[in-house]
């Protein structure tokens, strides 16, 4: 089964310097029938001005994965991290027993990214931080792994968290296909980051997002698709 939403229809937060996409309900959006798919419980697509960003504040038992698609991100945490990410490198924090932490766009060019919360599968875990600088082209026509989590033994993911999902990036480039396929009792959401796409028979553009539940799709690329699939448990 697949369910279709338009970006379009998303909550909205614009503050001058913050423009948001929210996936699920967030901040001043709130939907009941719209609080979290699985363990998914935020998708945050974010576009902050040059030099502003998220002053410090608290996380605590959540898996947070931040997303670069443009511009430059600098984290920094109260376990001493601090680091720079650009397009398609990927940020993780377990904030378990709490972690204080901030985010901001120092470049000259706007910065947009995808702030993404996963529910634990336990709170109380020791707060940690990570990143990885995936090159661009390793996701070009295939789906390349990004994040799993931890029980998974086979998983090729470099980055792992405290969660039963899997987390894959890639750019079906203008004309191809690719395919995913979705296991019995497994679901999937899927992103539309970048470009246009057909999605078995549903037409996709910028920011539209698919819920998808023990189906398997076939995404045929408009213009060259950048995506992000994030497959979990069914629930």
């Amino acid at each position: 089964m697949l369910r279709y939403i338009d970006h379009k229809k998303m909550g909205r937060g614009i503050h001058g310097w913050l423009d948001s996409h929210f996936h699920f309900s967030f901040a001043e959006y709130y939907n009941p029938k719209n609080i979290q798919f699985g363990v998914l419980r935020v998708i945050n697509d974010d576009m902050v001005e040059p030099g502003m960003g998220f002053d410090t504040h608290p996380h605590e038992n959540m898996e947070i994965i931040s997303y670069v698609v443009d511009g430059e991100l600098t984290h920094g945490d109260s376990m001493g991290n601090k680091q720079t990410l650009t397009r398609g490198q990927v940020q993780y924090m377990s904030a378990g027993t709490g972690v204080l932490h901030s985010e901001y766009n120092l470049n000259k060019t706007g910065l947009r990214f995808l702030q993404i919360w996963i529910l634990p599968d336990k709170n109380g875990y020791t707060p940690n931080y990570g990143d990885y600088r995936f090159a661009f082209e390793d996701r070009r026509d295939t789906w390349l792994p990004v994040a799993s989590g931890t029980e998974n033994k086979t998983s090729k993911a470099p980055i792992r968290i405290h969660a039963d999902i899997n987390a894959y990036a890639a750019v079906v480039s203008k004309g191809k296909k690719l395919e995913f396929e979705t296991a019995k009792d497994r679901q999937a959401y899927l992103v539309l980051i970048e470009g246009s796409a057909m999605v078995n028979n549903i037409e996709m553009s910028m920011r539209d997002a698919i819920e998808i539940t023990e189906e398997n799709i076939t995404i045929s690329a408009g213009e060259d698709a950048h995506l992000l699939i994030i497959e979990m448990a069914k629930g």
